[in-house]
């Protein structure tokens, strides 16, 4: 809750309205874990708050830890679904990938959480809890909205979470700091760009329409063509004319696209002019991705020697270009593998008991 919500809380139990902001204090700046440790409020007024409210944080429920110090977290929502968050450490940085939806409605070929389908928006509580609980919280450096689900599909608890880690009164960050990932939905996009102020990454993957929507059923309703449009029409993300001699944009607010290169599907020629024509114009950088295997699927990564000579050839066109670091392949880091397990045992117990008691 915002400091405006907790005064209403406040208010609500018959409490003054201080007692709102004594809350957001312990909540955001102390990251108390219970109502009780708020000390500097009374006994009688915590056992009012008590009796309607918890703090809503959570441990994950199991882990998954790579060789190369990524840690795979798992958590329970507070609707009993499972979600995954991604923990990255490397070298003076640490990042986190949370998630925004449990499942997702996107449905794109490459990604085992379109393979769940869609299940639920996360609220607030269950996004925020994804950093608010994680062991190695204190040492974030960034938080990434990449992981399970469409952020712009669940935007308003998106924003709210956003707000609470830059605001103020809350943990305090710099929109810098935050990077949230998107297919491109139209109006969310515009909401976005409009109402917040951290990066802004596109799911691309694939520069030319037709061929595009075989893998990413979403752009058939949102294309890239027209996303790449409303960008262009703010100035925030439009090429000043200076040429950049280094990895830094200009922009205080960074655009990226992000692309996963797949063997035979987009790595071609064609498929890198059609890039640099559609981004022309842009002040951003593309993000080479490595494919994470997943079961069940025709497509494939390619070699290191593809990735560098089609980021090389962006480059000389004028299309900054990085190849992202692969991380944690022996968890499978890649979203949806470890809830996608823990949602089909649970299935699979709930069956077994209700055969039990139908048995009975």
């Amino acid at each position: 809750m915002t400091p405006n919500e907790l005064k209403d809380v406040a208010a609500a139990l018959g409490l003054k309205p201080f007692v709102g902001k004594q809350m957001a204090d312990w909540i955001y700046k102390k990251h108390v874990t219970s109502i009780n440790q708020m000390q500097n409020i009374s006994k009688d007024a915590r056992a009012k708050i008590s009796a309607h409210y918890t703090i809503g944080c959570s441990k994950p429920v199991d882990e998954q830890r790579s060789v190369d110090g990524t840690i795979k977290y798992l958590y329970a929502t507070t609707k009993g679904d499972f979600i995954e968050t991604v923990y990255i450490p490397d070298k003076e940085r640490a990042t986190l990938c949370v998630s925004s939806q449990v499942g997702c409605k996107m449905g794109c070929a490459f990604c085992m959480t379109g393979r769940q389908g869609y299940a639920a928006s996360l609220s607030a509580t269950d996004i925020i809890n994804q950093i608010y609980s994680l062991p190695e919280r204190d040492t974030l450096t960034n938080v990434v909205f990449m992981g399970q689900g469409e952020p712009f599909d669940n935007l308003d608890n998106v924003l709210q979470t956003t707000q609470i880690l830059t605001s103020d009164w809350g943990w305090a960050w710099s929109p810098k700091r935050i990077t949230v990932s998107s297919v491109g939905l139209s109006k969310g996009l515009v909401r976005f760009v409009e109402e917040s102020s951290c990066h802004l990454a596109i799911s691309l993957h694939h520069p030319i329409p037709a061929e595009r929507a075989k893998i990413m059923p979403a752009e058939k309703a949102f294309s890239i063509a027209d996303i790449v449009a409303i960008l262009k029409q703010y100035e925030v993300f439009r090429k000043s004319g200076a040429t950049h001699a280094n990895s830094d944009i200009s922009h205080q607010r960074r655009l990226s696209f992000e692309y996963i290169v797949f063997d035979g599907i987009n790595d071609g020629i064609k498929h890198a002019d059609a890039l640099i024509n559609l981004l022309q114009g842009l002040d951003c950088r593309v993000n080479l991705i490595r494919f994470h295997d997943i079961p069940d699927t025709p497509l494939h990564g390619v070699s290191d020697k593809k990735m560098i000579s089609f980021r090389d050839y962006l480059t000389s066109h004028g299309l900054f270009t990085t190849i992202r670091a692969s991380r944690g392949q022996d968890i499978f880091a890649a979203c949806g593998l470890l809830s996608t397990a823990k949602q089909e045992a649970m299935k699979q117990t709930n069956n077994a008991k209700y055969n039990t008691q139908k048995n009975d």
